[in-house]
């Protein structure tokens, strides 16, 4: 039965995953440009790429902003959440292997003692925003269920994985919910609060072309 579950998950339950991913991305993209373009023609117009890329490359260098200086802690846990969330699944042997077997594609991974530290990272941050969610009250006054539960998914596979490769309680059971947790991860980001993860760059051109193009002023 656990062969079965597991060939279930890994099988035609990823590829729902990935599906749901790439055409939910896009359905996403389509759907804000047709939107701005019906309530706010105007801002089509002056978006330029120069902007953004120029506001993006501020923003995703650490202290590269006013916002990022402010608080140094909020700064680097940020940093190191998102780094090792991304690098993480990515080049992580184990999920190379299963490129390799499936369409026999593979790239350099990191050592496993490395990629199970930065697992702890992503662990050890997400309990950092959630202790923050808490105990500070700005944060706090804002936060909804939703937020809760966009942490609770994006932390599912890290943990589960961690408790997986260390053989903490059934391996079977937690190889089957870290893929699981896994695919919730993809169904999730184009819809939800992870949205930011394909839609950010939409919204930062959007502000970084109205404060440079426009206002003439920096945007960090």
């Amino acid at each position: 039965m656990y062969h079965s579950i597991y060939d279930l998950v890994t099988g035609p339950l990823t590829w729902l995953g990935f599906g749901v991913l790439v055409l939910g991305g896009l359905f996403r993209m389509v759907s804000l440009y047709s939107l701005a373009k019906k309530k706010d023609a105007s801002s089509i117009a002056y978006n330029k790429a120069k902007y953004g890329i120029r506001s993006i490359l501020h923003w995703i260098t650490p202290f590269g902003t006013l916002g990022w200086k402010e608080n140094p802690v909020i700064t680097v846990v940020t940093f190191v959440f998102h780094i090792c969330l991304l690098a993480t699944p990515i080049f992580l042997g184990a999920h190379i292997d299963l490129w390799d077997l499936n369409f026999g594609v593979s790239w350099p991974a990191l050592p496993d003692h490395v990629a199970d530290i930065m697992t702890v990272l992503v662990i050890a941050a997400g309990c950092f925003f959630a202790y923050r969610r808490v105990v500070d009250k700005t944060v706090a006054f804002v936060t909804t269920w939703k937020d809760w539960f966009a942490l609770c998914v994006t932390m599912g596979p890290f943990i589960t994985g961690f408790l997986a490769y260390h053989q903490i309680f059934n391996y079977q059971f937690m190889i089957v919910l870290h893929v699981i947790t896994g695919i919730a991860w993809l169904l999730f980001i184009p819809f939800g609060r992870l949205s930011h993860a394909i839609l950010g760059w939409y919204s930062r051109v959007y502000i970084a072309s109205e404060f440079q193009g426009v206002r003439h002023a920096k945007d960090w």
